[in-house]
């Protein structure tokens, strides 16, 4: 059995996304990180420090992005999102995973939050050189591993949706811009996307509050 641990429009659809990918039945336990009080303290056993997404597969909890989508690429191989040890692709696949999590996602928070730093003060380094390091790769490759879509797309490509398209903190590049026109026509994408609207409704000030 593999349960989702999930919070609609939140850092964890990439990895709906990913597992409508896959193919494979899972069901889906909503976290409200919203709450007024708090997400319950119960939920320490599955995620420590309370956050979205975690995954329990068969009893086996992983946390983290990037642990999540490496594990149910290597899982699941028939489903053919995970180049496989020994494929040269497997090295930026791997990159991209970890970045996404360790470098654009802080990077574009402290952005977003107006933190002034040097490059040396925290491990993520700089907004600009961030976005120039993403904008680098994508005019040089059609996807985060290569020529072929694979599952650090699923985390790649909502990471610029949302922060480019949503919040608008990440500027707008045509290499951007082309990478997401070569995903969004995906029927994983679109199936996780509708899943995600519904459950949205399920929290009325959150639905009004993105769709106002």
């Amino acid at each position: 059995m593999l349960k989702f641990y999930h919070a609609p429009w939140s850092r964890a659809s990439g990895v709906l996304w990913l597992l409508e990918e896959l193919g494979q039945p899972y069901e889906i336990e909503i976290v409200d990180i919203r709450a007024e009080g708090g997400v319950p303290e119960s939920y320490r056993s599955i995620q420590p420090n309370k956050k979205v997404p975690a995954i329990s597969h068969d009893g086996t909890i992983v946390t983290e992005r990037a642990a999540i989508t490496i594990y149910l690429g290597d899982t699941f191989p028939e489903a053919d999102l995970a180049p496989a040890v020994g494929d040269p692709a497997r090295a930026a696949y791997l990159t991209w995973l970890v970045y996404c999590d360790s470098v654009f996602d802080p990077a574009l928070s402290a952005r977003a939050h107006g933190l002034e730093y040097r490059s040396n003060d925290y491990s993520f380094g700089l907004f600009e050189d961030m976005v120039a390091n993403v904008e680098r790769h994508l005019e040089r490759n059609e996807f985060a591993a290569g020529d072929r879509f694979s599952a650090a797309d699923t985390q790649l490509a909502s990471a610029i949706a949302f922060t480019m398209n949503v919040i608008k903190v990440l500027p707008e590049r045509p290499a951007f811009q082309a990478y997401l026109s070569r995903i969004v026509g995906r029927e994983a994408y679109k199936r996780a996307q509708a899943k995600d609207f519904e459950m949205a409704k399920l929290f009325p000030a959150l639905f009004a509050r993105a769709s106002g």
